[in-house]
């Protein structure tokens, strides 16, 4: 573990450094208090030194609001975000966020033995770390930003997002993707199943690959599927879904296995809702949307065709949004699934629902306007078929 290092009150100290996307201990940390004005904070951590809160928490918070509005300002006065192509302008926009989270990273806290927050008027933070860390292993250094969206996360899962189409609320853990977006969750709700589960329910199987809180899972089995495994590579998503299946008394239904992508043996379905966008993820969370290469769409093609039993579907859950920003094309998915043996049997497309796709304001809103979220329905091609 990385070591950061300051002085206070005249003598050295150090601390063990944690960042859940692996950003590098800051080499440079000077103590900051209530005294710390705004303007020297923004000045001192686009320097690259990062600030070790020992004030108020509520003024860190503050602080830290203020740091992102001089971001978003000079962000305005520079590159505001608009290229001369999607890809240009979606590239544009990547590097204005990885520029502001790097700047804001840099304003500190430290974590006692037990993950006790000791600053002025701070929040009983014990137990959203210990849900997001683990057992406490000493004193720790982390970005205040990280631990406001250890705290959020801690309220999500405590309280649960409601899943119309399910009938009930999942439970997300820290670092697993939410089903907020309800349009991928309805087409996998509104889609006939495969004939072969069909024609003989209680032996029919499903898988679903990658499946972060278990929520398609959970829809699979309470639309009768009798045993579905839930994959995922990511530990927190094995320990979210597991948890899940037991919140809705589906534990029964659903093996939770991992971590890997493709289970043991053969099923009737097999879904995948994989990240939408071939770019590197800036965050634990953003791993649900962010897959470098497309790697897990090519691994779950690939593989699809050496699980399914005979008559079985592969369900791909894709949005095109890749497509209108230029990141990847029609061609070249179609082309994917032609040479993975595949054929397509059918497809259902949903346009989205969310706020995203009607702020004008956003730097890549035509791609978000133009965005249509599919189903696509695969199966084995026949031997000689072309």
């Amino acid at each position: 573990m990385s070591v950061i290092r300051w002085t206070e009150n005249s003598s050295p100290r150090s601390a063990p450094w944690h960042s859940e996307n692996a950003s590098p201990a800051p080499r440079r940390t000077l103590v900051a208090d209530d005294r710390m004005k705004a303007d020297d904070a923004y000045r001192l951590t686009c320097e690259g030194t990062a600030l070790l809160w020992r004030g108020d928490f509520h003024n860190a918070r503050q602080l830290l609001q203020a740091i992102g509005r001089r971001v978003d300002r000079r962000a305005d006065r520079g590159t505001p975000g608009f290229g001369t192509s999607p890809s240009e302008s979606f590239h544009l926009h990547r590097r204005g966020i990885r520029h502001r989270a790097r700047v804001l990273g840099r304003l500190l806290v430290l974590l006692d033995d037990d993950h006790t927050l000791a600053l002025r008027r701070a929040p009983d933070v014990r137990q959203a770390c210990l849900d997001a860390y683990g057992p406490s292993t000493g004193p720790t250094t982390v970005s205040l930003k990280e631990l406001l969206g250890v705290m959020g996360a801690r309220q999500w899962r405590a309280k649960g997002i409601d899943v119309p189409a399910l009938g009930a609320r999942i439970h997300p853990h820290y670092g697993v993707f939410a089903p907020v977006r309800g349009e991928y969750v309805d087409l996998v709700a509104h889609t006939a199943l495969p004939s072969a589960i069909r024609h003989r329910p209680a032996t029919g199987a499903a898988f679903d690959l990658g499946t972060g809180t278990g929520v398609l899972a959970a829809l699979l089995a309470r639309r009768g599927i009798d045993r579905v495994v839930a994959t995922a590579i990511n530990p927190r998503a094995l320990a979210c879904a597991g948890e899940n299946a037991h919140r809705l008394e589906l534990a029964d239904r659903i093996e939770v296995s991992g971590p890997g992508l493709f289970p043991e043996g053969r099923a009737d379905l097999i879904v995948c809702n994989p990240p939408w966008l071939p770019a590197r993820p800036t965050s634990p969370v953003e791993q649900g949307v962010y897959d470098p290469d497309g790697a897990m769409l090519h691994t779950f093609l690939t593989g699809l065709s050496a699980h399914l039993r005979p008559g079985g579907e592969g369900w791909l859950i894709l949005s095109d949004l890749a497509e209108h920003l230029g990141l990847r094309t029609r061609r070249q998915l179609l082309a994917a699934i032609d040479a993975s043996g595949l054929r397509i049997v059918g497809k259902a497309d949903v346009k989205p629902r969310h706020p995203r796709s009607r702020d004008a304001t956003d730097p890549l809103h035509a791609a978000r306007k133009a965005e249509v979220t599919s189903l696509w329905r695969l199966a084995v091609r026949a031997s000689g078929s072309a």
